[in-house]
Formats: C-alpha cells, sequence, structure tokens
C-alpha cells in the first residue's frame, strides 16, 4: 500500500468509521478560531499580569511563532504542493462536516499553527507550569484530529504540519532564550 492509498484509507477510518453523533457536535467546535478565543485573552492577560511590560516581548514571540507557521504552510507549502482537500476530492468518500472552502490541503494550518504555539509555550512557559505543558500538545492534538474529522484534511497533512510547526515553534525559543530569556527573568527550557 502505497503511502497516499494509506493516509487516504486513515483518513475515511477516521472521517467515516468513526463517525458519532457526540463527535459531530463536538469536533467542528474544536476547530473553530472563534472557540478558543477565551484562551488566547486568557494566556495574554497571564503573561501580561504575571510579566508586566516584560510580557509584551512572550507575546511578540508567539505572534512572531504564528506569523511563521502560518506563512510556511498556506503561502509557501501549500502553494508548492496543492494537493485536494479530501472533501473537494470527488474519488474519496467523505461525510462533509462543515463547509468545505478552497485551498489546498497539505499542510493542515491549523495543525502547523497550534504546534507551532505548542511547542513554543512548552519550552517557554512549561517550566514553571509542568502540571500542565503536556495539555499544549493535546490541545493542538484535538483540534488537528477535528481537522480531519470533520473532512478538510488528511492524517498526513496533519502529521507535516504538527512537524513542521513544532520545529518553528522551536526555532522561536531559540531565537527568544539569546535574546529575550533574562528579559523576563524565567528559566526557560528547550524541548
Amino acid at each position: 500500500m502505497s503511502i497516499i492509498n494509506w493516509d487516504i484509507h486513515l483518513f475515511e477510518m477516521i472521517n467515516t468509521g468513526m463517525s458519532s453523533n457526540i463527535l459531530d457536535m463536538i469536533l467542528p467546535w474544536m476547530r473553530a478560531p472563534l472557540f478558543w478565543i477565551p484562551l488566547y485573552v486568557f494566556l495574554i492577560a497571564f503573561v501580561l499580569f504575571n510579566f508586566g511590560k516584560k510580557g509584551f516581548w512572550l507575546i511578540l514571540f508567539i505572534t512572531m511563532t504564528v506569523s511563521t507557521s502560518d506563512i510556511v504552510s498556506s503561502r509557501l507549502i501549500k502553494k508548492s504542493v496543492e494537493r485536494l482537500r479530501p472533501c473537494n476530492d470527488t474519488s474519496i468518500n467523505v461525510v462533509k462536516r462543515v463547509r468545505c472552502g478552497g485551498g489546498y490541503s497539505f499542510t493542515s494550518s491549523h495543525a502547523t499553527n497550534h504546534f507551532a504555539v505548542a511547542s513554543f509555550l512548552f519550552s517557554t512557559l512549561g517550566l514553571h507550569f509542568r502540571r500542565y505543558r503536556f495539555w499544549l500538545w493535546i490541545w493542538a492534538a484535538i483540534i488537528s484530529f477535528a481537522q480531519v474529522y470533520v473532512g478538510v484534511h488528511f492524517p498526513l497533512d496533519i502529521l507535516a504540519g504538527a512537524i513542521i510547526g513544532t520545529l518553528i515553534g522551536q526555532f522561536w525559543v531559540f531565537i527568544f532564550n539569546k535574546y529575550h530569556r533574562h528579559t523576563l527573568n524565567i528559566n526557560l527550557i528547550t524541548a
């Protein structure tokens, strides 16, 4: 079985084989950007409350992490690979749970962006919040899994996005550690 056939088979197992009313209700919300606004607001408030004006550096680096991951996924890779989304490919059995939309599938920008942020936060604030830092990976994984479940991405889109996002997050951790580690007076870790 080729990797593409395996990818399609796994997609169909997740998209149609795992179908349930509960997941149909929950997972479309998990991938919706507006659903996570309270978390983003909390994160910004938490950083500013705990680090004051110096927290702007951390917020700036999170913003640069997301910007970089989005540009790499959406503008560089997707436009180079041009893989159709499963919901736009008539040869694939898809249960469409959300509007399919345009654009291409490989890589998933949701996966790239969320794994980049998870990677960055895991390696910066994660040292101080060891109990909670693994939830960052679960958060990114749930959002990414939802992309396959609702029919807009293949599993390989998610896997590639997760790897690229994690690497981009670690790139920004390296830059942050080099120039701003001592600005916040916190001990940072690297993954």
